[in-house]
């Protein structure tokens, strides 16, 4: 009764991506305010600190989706299953 599990595709793992997202954006902030000088004093609303972090993210964002389109193989899988109808679920 119901659907019938035909086969499985691989799929990427999006919420195992995350991680690797939030890392990359991460050293991308690093190296672009590694020369900057240490300040004691910083204020909530930091414009400049902002546009990086905004910059960093495109830019691992992007790296992630050209890299995804090109191969995504080389990120974590999961198995999608695919299914089959039967009689019951076609109309008469």
């Amino acid at each position: 009764m119901g659907l019938e599990v035909g086969g499985y595709t691989d799929v990427p793992d999006w919420p195992k991506l995350g991680p690797s997202l939030l890392i990359a954006t991460c050293l991308i902030l690093a190296i672009r305010t590694a020369k900057w000088p240490a300040v004691t004093k910083r204020m909530l609303s930091d414009s400049e600190l902002d546009q990086e972090v905004d910059f960093a993210e495109y830019l691992a964002r992007k790296v992630l989706s050209h890299l995804m389109s090109r191969n995504e193989a080389m990120f974590p899988q999961r198995k999608q299953p695919w299914y089959q109808p039967d009689g019951k679920d076609c109309p008469e």
